[in-house]
């Protein structure tokens, strides 16, 4: 097994669900839970929908929207700091990483005060309010930069069940918040460390705490009734390998199947959950191609891992997990906040060499050193806009393109910082670290960074300048920019534009408030390429 694979960073379709009336074993969390318990059968039972994102808006964290307009004027670019505002009122999910965090910190708000001001944002109307489950006894195994605070063991599986998962669940269920849509992501990188990383001691040790906590949090987020668990599955960059995915399908069937509720405790699985693996790798397409007598993905970069981007192991992964009796109708999420890849440095065409490493190097563009450089990434950008059902890629069954981690914060602190919160420095995060999980390569982790989720406003910089697609283009050379608005308008189509990069991730972007897909292309060529004129069209006014 390649040092990347070791680390890289019912059975029908869901129905209704009755509510059920909770208690609270913390005392600590007590005030926040005044509301008076909820009698069996006095709540109407909650009817699902197969995809939570359709027909709803989502929950827009006031939080990370001040954090953005702060940063935005502390910026001297007068354009990136547009940009910043631009993406402030975008939805992103607020992480409950702590006991700490559900009655709020001098960092952020409470799980309350955020379910208040998501039915305020509602209106009455459907409204998804993201939320991430994060705090596993021996959380995160297998790095040190976002260690938990409860140790691998049975006492710390107690407190985790009564004093962490048990009030969520509770506040959850409030009368008030039942007509919210909650979509929970399940513990990132727990499950993924039992497929690969059992070797080490810590991960060994925490293995049947995972199991234990992940099926407790199952079930008790499902009797709430208005709630959709996504379970973590990593990344391609990590469990893409045959072995390692089918070892992943395997472990997430045992965990799921030997809960109480089974799959209908289940909507799907997410993806790059904190990562920046791409969406799309669109100069490699195909990972058997011949180039320089070898196939594309046994190059350096790939190790053999056939799965490139994040639509080639959703897909994947959905067919395993299909294989293995989940309900055709489970849906995949990928979280695009930060794998943009955007700026200079993005390729803007597939390489002409004949040699196998120079020609993936040139091509990918994913610009880290390697897969496995998970913490702060120099050169990354943000990503696709959250987005409901995106086209282009149907056999990965999206849901729904989300915001997990929200921009700016920070994976790690890059040295030793003091902290009450169980953070230890990783050395993944040390820009001066040349990693044997990296082929001995450095970290390519940006400097100066804060803890893990603490604000990093170099980063936020970074991300917004690197932006892919970008977030207000105004130079006529971006495919999301139309050089000649006063074309004619025939069928519902703009404009022809002129494009030196032509963004593919399934021939649709956004811009002026629509979605525009690729109508045509001339002269046979192919999407990504240089010097071809299309012609574009306005989903929405058409």
């Amino acid at each position: 097994m390649s040092t990347a694979q070791r680390r890289m960073r019912g059975t029908s379709p869901l129905g209704s669900r009755p509510r059920r009336p909770r208690t609270v074993a913390a005392a600590a969390v007590g005030a926040l839970l005044a509301a008076p318990a909820l009698v069996a059968g006095s709540a109407p039972a909650v009817a699902l929908v197969d995809n939570p994102f359709v027909g709803a808006e989502q929950y827009v964290n006031p939080d990370w929207a001040d954090l953005v307009e702060t940063a935005a004027g502390q910026v001297g670019n007068a354009d990136v700091a547009a940009d910043m505002r631009a993406i402030a009122d975008e939805p992103t999910s607020v992480w409950m990483d702590r006991i700490a965090a559900i009655a709020g910190t001098e960092r952020q708000h409470g799980l309350e005060w955020h379910l208040d001001q998501a039915d305020a944002q509602s209106g009455g109307a459907p409204l998804v309010f993201n939320v991430v489950i994060y705090d596993l006894p021996g959380r995160d195994c297998h790095a040190l930069a976002s260690n938990g605070e409860l140790p691998a063991t049975a006492a710390g599986m107690q407190r985790y069940k009564t004093e962490y998962i048990d009030p969520i669940a509770a506040l959850l269920n409030q009368p008030e918040y039942e007509n919210l849509r909650i979509v929970a992501t399940i513990e990132p990188d727990s499950l993924p460390n039992l497929v690969t990383n059992q070797s080490d001691a810590d991960c060994a040790a925490s293995a049947p705490y995972y199991r234990e906590g992940v099926r407790y949090a199952l079930t008790e987020l499902y009797e709430v009734g208005n709630v959709y668990s996504y379970i973590d599955a990593g990344h391609s960059g990590w469990l893409g390998w045959p072995n390692n995915a089918t070892g992943a399908a395997q472990e997430f069937a045992d965990v799921i199947e030997g809960g109480t509720y089974g799959w209908s405790a289940v909507s799907g699985f997410i993806t790059n959950t904190a990562n920046t693996t791409p969406l799309v790798e669109p100069f490699l397409p195909n990972p058997e191609l011949q180039v320089g007598g070898g196939q594309v993905r046994s190059a350096s970069w790939y190790e053999w891992n056939p799965d490139f981007d994040e639509t080639d192991w959703t897909a994947h992964l959905y067919d395993l997990m299909v294989a293995q009796g989940a309900p055709s109708s489970i849906g995949m999420l990928i979280d695009t906040s930060r794998n943009g890849w955007g700026g200079s440095a993005r390729p803007t065409a597939v390489s002409t060499s004949t040699d196998l490493n120079t020609y993936v190097n040139q091509s990918k563009v994913d610009r880290r050193n390697h897969r496995g450089a998970w913490c702060n990434p120099s050169g990354a950008g943000i990503g696709e806009r959250p987005t409901v059902t995106p086209s282009g890629y149907p056999e990965s069954h999206l849901d729904a393109y989300v915001w997990v981690k929200p921009p700016g914060e920070s994976d790690g602190s890059s040295t030793e910082i003091p902290n009450d919160e169980g953070k230890r420095l990783d050395r993944m995060c040390d820009p001066t670290y040349s990693s044997s999980e990296l082929g001995g390569k450095l970290t390519g982790a940006l400097p100066g960074a804060p803890l893990s989720g603490h604000w990093f406003q170099a980063q936020f910089e970074m991300l917004v300048a690197n932006a892919y697609p970008a977030i207000s283009p105004t130079d006529p050379t971006d495919p999301t920019d139309p050089t000649d608005p006063t074309d004619p308008v025939e069928e519902c189509t703009a404009a022809a534009w002129s494009a030196s990069t032509v963004y593919v991730g399934g021939n649709t972007v956004s811009h002026a408030g629509h979605e525009w897909r690729a109508k045509w292309w001339t002269q046979g060529q192919t999407p990504g390429t240089t010097g071809e004129w299309g012609v574009w069209q306005d989903l929405g006014a058409c």
